[in-house]
């Protein structure tokens, strides 16, 4: 049985903590692979498969910054919880900072789980290997 590399969106229009939090999925202890998305807008195309993402991989988890351009975070969590064909995607919050109202609204409209980003990258790196150890591996 061939098992495919654990398929992760990440919805985040900063470059820099983009870069970290892709280099700390590559180094992960499981397989996994990511793409990447600016905008809530953008997103929605990727995960309803519209041009150019036609041909892109099945997405097992999204990591969602709250705050982006166009359309936010919330905005989007809610547009795929409405959407049958993608509200069993676990949605995962990543933000550097979430007040207590912002949690509140996130988890009122189905995210999965939310995370505040560690200011050391080791932390962040450990972080994120949990991460996908729970949802690439304990929770199949």
């Amino acid at each position: 049985m061939v098992v495919r590399p654990f398929h992760l969106l990440l919805v985040e229009d900063n470059g820099a903590h983009a870069k970290l939090a892709t280099m700390a999925i590559r180094g992960a202890p499981i397989p996994a692979t990511v793409d990447r998305v600016i905008d809530g807008e953008e997103a929605l195309a990727y995960l309803t498969r519209q041009p150019p993402h036609q041909a892109r991989p099945d997405v097992d988890l999204i990591l969602l910054d709250l705050m982006a351009p166009r359309m936010d975070g919330l905005e989007l969590l809610r547009r795929i919880k409405a959407t049958q064909e993608l509200q069993s995607i676990p949605v995962v919050i990543l933000s550097s900072s979430v007040s207590a109202a912002q949690a509140e609204q996130a988890y009122r409209c189905q995210a999965n789980s939310l995370l505040v980003k560690p200011l050391e990258f080791d932390e962040f790196q450990r972080m994120m290997n949990d991460l996908l150890i729970y949802w690439g591996q304990w929770n199949q």
